[in-house]
């Protein structure tokens, strides 16, 4: 197991500078406007109450109160997290593809390591995972730091004061910020299992180049419809027949199959046909 998290955090270190250049970015971009949002509402609630006419009731109904919710659906918040997801979206494919770049391609130095070659896989796996939590938690920390800039700026009359679970309660982010444990359970449960199967049709690519195109295809599609195969028969088979925790059942066994599928062929293919 030691090489194991020695490949983790070899594979970690090699996308650490652009990593912590994401984190700057959100945590820059999301102080800054927070700042900037309060200070813009405060303006607003100046120049219409104090330099105009409207009372603050008056003021109130027709614009609102100031909560860490307008700031959320903002692009100061919305931009900084898009693309951390669009840089790891990325990520999911350069972390292996980079490997085989260059004359003297990496990926076969790091196939002859004295270790497992499935550990390889379980490794990009891992940091895959541990990059995702690592952002969905600075953004846990972040919003508290948020929430208090905002009540310095903006006057108690003039804001709705919202922990965090409230704040994400009823917006977009509900997929990246679930409500409950078991919501986070099955949205992440569902993101290991769809990076463990790209991983495999990745390799199912390097394995057999173009018509390994094709079967990456078709594994997705089978590891798809393996995986919604309880849903299918509960909606079009039989109809309601399943208790929804039955149905959540089925799928946690179903999602275990394709992961432990994916595990298996992975490890096949990193065997038996990428040879060095």
């Amino acid at each position: 197991m030691s090489k194991y998290f020695k490949l983790v955090h070899f594979e970690f270190n090699r996308f650490a500078n652009m990593y912590f250049i994401l984190i700057g970015i959100t945590i820059i971009s999301q102080l800054i406007g927070v700042f900037v949002s309060a200070k813009s509402y405060v303006n607003t609630v100046n120049e219409m109450i104090y330099q105009g006419s409207l009372s603050q009731e008056e003021f109130l109904n027709q614009y609102g109160s100031m909560s860490l919710q307008h700031f959320i659906d903002s692009f100061w918040f919305v931009g900084p997290i898009a693309l951390c997801i669009v840089t790891l979206l990325i990520y999911l494919f350069f972390i292996w593809y980079r490997d085989w770049i260059g004359k003297n391609t990496f990926i076969y130095r790091l196939l002859m390591l004295p270790t497992a070659r499935i550990h390889l896989y379980l490794a990009k796996v891992t940091t895959i995972m541990i990059m995702v939590f690592g952002l969905i938690a600075l953004q846990l920390l972040l919003l508290p730091v948020e929430n208090n800039i905002l009540q310095l700026i903006v006057p108690a009359d003039f804001r709705t004061d919202l922990t965090v679970h409230e704040t994400f309660m009823y917006n977009r982010f509900t997929i990246l910020f679930p409500k409950t444990f078991m919501e986070f359970f099955i949205h992440y449960g569902i993101g290991f299992l769809v990076v463990m199967v790209l991983f495999t049709a990745i390799l199912f690519e390097r394995s057999f180049r173009w018509k390994g195109i094709a079967l990456a295809v078709i594994y997705c599609l089978v590891s798809a419809f393996v995986f919604l195969s309880p849903l299918l028969i509960h909606t079009f088979l039989l109809v309601n027949y399943f208790y929804p925790i039955e149905l959540l059942g089925l799928e946690l066994i179903t999602g275990l199959i394709v992961i432990a599928g994916s595990i298996w062929m992975s490890h096949y293919l990193l065997k038996n046909k990428i040879t060095v």
